[in-house]
């Protein structure tokens, strides 16, 4: 239905960063109990937003604005893409196409933390990139077509045909969301390694600007968290929904409890996941496509 995929497109950017900001709130007050603290209050990121918009830009700041509003807009248009029921291969290019452009302008700063970050972050896109491909290709052998909406007419939901693609996507999840323990690019927490990193000398309105994309950016990669239950039952998207605070709350607990790795680490386990992951999980004795089982 062409006027229910162009409603979800308006809904995902119109309520994107509102759920994106709740969700921000809701894991600082989650993070801040299992450390045994009071914490800040759910709005608290809408808070800091509103103070970030109001200080005034430096003059130098103008190029980065300019490439990381044109992140911001390839975000949100991979997520319309997404959420629409559009091509899921449109999605991920755009999120490529945004992370580039944040480390491009990220490169502009002087700072050796922001050059150790710029280079870190290129790192994570080489560890969760292949991933998501994978995810992608997974989508079609299920359904016969890259379109995430084509996931609505399954009968049965992917995660029990791909669990393995599914356990694999949660691992590279932790890099998108920039958890512990593969947040070696940047951190909120100031007594680690390169604290901000690329974002280091970044303020204002250009700081806004990456908090409201990482905003969209993690409804859009919690999307594809509950896309593996999605089927043609409208009861699958309260699975879906519950599956999505599962895995949230699971991260929190995994940045609260591990300490970060090297980068090296993250680059090997990353590709080693991947790579185990899609040779086992797309095998004739392993896959169940959309004819059934094939030789399991």
């Amino acid at each position: 239905m062409v006027w229910l995929s162009i409603l979800l497109g308006i809904l995902f950017v119109v309520l994107g960063p509102v759920l994106g900001c709740l969700i921000a709130g809701a894991d600082r007050i989650v993070t801040a109990r299992m450390q045994r603290r009071q914490g800040p209050p759910l709005l608290q990121p809408y808070y800091d937003l509103r103070k970030l918009l109001e200080k005034d830009m430096r003059a130098n700041d103008v190029v980065q604005l300019i490439l990381l509003v044109m992140a911001l807009v390839a975000t949100v248009v991979g997520g319309v893409s997404f959420f629409a029921g559009a091509s899921f291969l449109l999605c991920i290019f755009l999120e490529t196409l945004a992370s580039l452009l944040y480390i491009v302008a990220a490169s502009i700063g002087s700072s050796p933390f922001v050059q150790v970050g710029v280079q870190r972050e290129i790192l994570q896109v080489m560890c969760y990139e292949p991933m998501e491909l994978l995810t992608a290709i997974g989508i079609y052998l299920h359904t016969g077509s890259y379109a995430s909406g084509s996931l609505g007419a399954a009968s049965v939901p992917m995660v029990m045909w791909l669990p393995l693609i599914f356990l694999s996507l949660l691992f590279v999840l932790t890099i998108k969301l920039r958890k512990s323990p593969f947040d070696v690019a940047s951190s909120h927490h100031a007594h680690q390694e390169i604290i901000a990193g690329a974002t280091t000398e970044m303020s204002g309105l250009t700081l806004a600007v990456i908090e409201v994309t990482h905003w969209y950016e993690t409804v859009i990669v919690l999307g594809w968290v509950g896309m593996f239950f999605i089927t043609s039952n409208p009861l699958s998207i309260l699975l879906a929904l519950l599956a999505v605070a599962i895995v949230y709350l699971l991260e929190i607990w995994v940045d609260n409890t591990f300490a970060r790795v090297k980068w090296q680490v993250m680059l090997k386990g990353a590709w080693i996941v991947a790579l185990v992951a899609g040779f086992v999980n797309f095998s004739p004795f392993f896959f169940v496509g959309t004819n059934g089982l094939l030789f399991f």
